[in-house]
């Protein structure tokens, strides 16, 4: 099962025609099932059929992932943010795992709307991406701040729309591309809210 599932991912990507291609976890285990379901899997009700790649992709990430906790200060500064600003994500994820991993955390309500790269097929840095976020916000890039801990993916990725750029700077990434150069560098998140003073001039 193990070496299928890989398997599976793998011909997702190799199928991909995108640039910068993201695989989806429910896929692959709809797949793994379809190749390995036996007479049982198949005599599931339709509705269970379709929710089980789902209910496996989230049990898989719920017993691999390491303990879950929020970097000091999340919580208190998104809560100083929300009451002034619209808050999205934009995140190479898949949804499977990043919306259970962020009500676990007690973010969930804290964003909306939530991007995620594996309900796309691309992931960050795609302009697209970001540019979906916008759209939902009914935001320009000029009006949108984005905030990120990847050089290459979040800050390049941002920029190319334009958009103003903060590096959150615990995991900076290795691409140093032109282009990926933050508008504002902080190292604690409760240094967040000065940054996005600054670039709106507020």
């Amino acid at each position: 099962m193990h070496d299928l599932y890989f398997q599976v991912m793998k011909e997702q990507f190799e199928k991909s025609l995108e640039t910068y291609p993201e695989f989806d976890v429910v896929a692959v285990w709809r797949e793994v099932l379809q190749r390995t379901g036996g007479s049982y899997t198949r005599s599931l009700p339709a509705e269970k059929i379709r929710q089980l790649p789902l209910v496996i992709a989230e049990m898989q990430r719920g017993i691999s992932r390491k303990r879950l906790c929020l970097y000091a200060q999340v919580q208190e500064t998104l809560d100083q943010l929300k009451l002034r600003y619209r808050l999205a994500v934009v995140s190479d994820a898949q949804t499977a795992y990043a919306i259970p991993e962020l009500r676990a955390v007690g973010l969930g309500e804290y964003f909306d709307p939530v991007i995620i790269s594996g309900d796309y097929g691309y992931r960050k840095p795609d302009p697209r991406l970001f540019q979906k976020a916008l759209d939902r916000l009914e935001l320009l890039p000029g009006q949108a701040i984005f905030i990120g801990n990847d050089r290459y993916r979040d800050i390049f990725g941002a920029k190319q729309l334009g958009m103003k750029t903060v590096l959150f700077c615990n995991n900076p990434g290795m691409g140093r591309t032109e282009g990926a150069e933050p508008d504002y560098i902080i190292y604690q998140f409760s240094e967040l809210p000065r940054a996005i003073e600054f670039l709106s001039g507020t």
